[in-house]
């Protein structure tokens, strides 16, 4: 049997175990150009990413989506709900290519977006954990730290692109099916083109805003197992749940505070006149709850035993 030669210090998986590090001689570290914070670069990750089969599949299935559901508004002939009242986004779906855009970020918002953002936030860290590699990507050594902010830096970067990417893409399938007409309000009236380009960037940042509490919630799940699946479908499971409680009127006035109560706040843009108070509350709320989820899942990470 190979003796273990006490001089050697053991590979630490808690923080602050490098501390048998303080006996190497690194006298040399300067002429050998390393740096602990140069390591795990973002073009490297964003690479990694990008090169994975869930980005790509999840980046085709963006472009795919608008083109399907143009055909079916084509094939089944029209897009009246049957609602006698104001027309509602699905209503004037085909009305142009603005209002295609909207309806195709109104049906996404709800569960598909959330799923995506939850993908790219909750599997980026988990992964790594179920591939084996994440201790020895702190044992190069990468700064826990910085391993966080690398990954969440690509993950909201990606998260936040499939939020642009769809009423973007949509907006030119629309075009392409339906003209190139103004939006119309579904309070009545129409923009103008300036106005709807202004309206579609109200919605699309607001939406990416939101995005955020999915983010953070995926974010500390990713740092708290090592089953990817694990953490993304956890996160969906709570937004959904959030959803379901937002539905039950008698929960007044406690359901501000849920997560998904102002998720819908955009349609508050559509109007002739914008009213921004939702918006304002939404947009406070998820910045809340991102702070602490985010901060949550920093201080799990750097106190966590990496064992796996």
């Amino acid at each position: 049997m190979t003796e273990i030669d006490p001089s050697v210090p053991a590979a630490a998986t808690r923080r602050g175990g490098h501390a048998g590090l303080i006996n190497f001689d690194t006298s040399d570290a300067g002429s050998t150009g390393f740096d602990a914070h140069r390591t795990m670069p973002l073009r490297v990750e964003f690479t990694r990413q990008l090169r994975r089969r869930r980005t790509q599949l999840t980046g085709a299935f963006l472009i795919v989506l608008p083109i399907v559901m143009a055909l079916a508004f084509e094939l089944g002939g029209g897009s009246s709900s049957g609602n006698q009242g104001a027309p509602a986004l699905v209503d004037l779906a085909t009305a142009g290519a603005g209002n295609f855009a909207l309806f195709a970020e109104f049906a996404s918002v709800g569960f598909l977006l959330v799923v995506i953002v939850a993908m790219f936030c909750g599997d980026t860290v988990a992964s790594e954990a179920s591939w084996s590699s994440l201790r020895y990507l702190l044992a190069l050594p990468v700064p826990r730290a910085r391993l966080l902010r690398q990954k969440l830096f690509v993950a909201l970067a990606l998260s936040f692109g499939a939020n642009i990417l769809l009423p973007a893409w949509a907006y030119t399938v629309g075009g392409i099916f339906f003209g190139w007409a103004p939006a119309r309000s579904v309070f009545g009236g129409t923009f103008s083109y300036p106005q709807t380009f202004q309206r579609m960037v109200i919605v699309a940042v607001y939406a990416s805003g939101q995005a955020l509490i999915v983010a953070a919630l995926a974010f500390l799940l990713t740092v708290l197992t090592d089953a990817p699946l694990a953490a993304v479908g956890g996160a969906t499971f709570l937004v959904v749940v959030s959803n379901i409680l937002d539905s039950i009127t008698a929960l007044d006035p406690y359901r501000v505070v849920l997560p998904t109560h102002f998720q819908y706040s955009w349609l508050d843009a559509l109007a002739a006149d914008i009213n921004w108070d939702d918006m304002i509350r939404g947009t406070a709320l998820a910045v809340i709850y991102a702070a602490v989820l985010f901060t949550a899942a920093w201080l799990w990470f750097e106190r966590k035993d990496v064992t796996s």
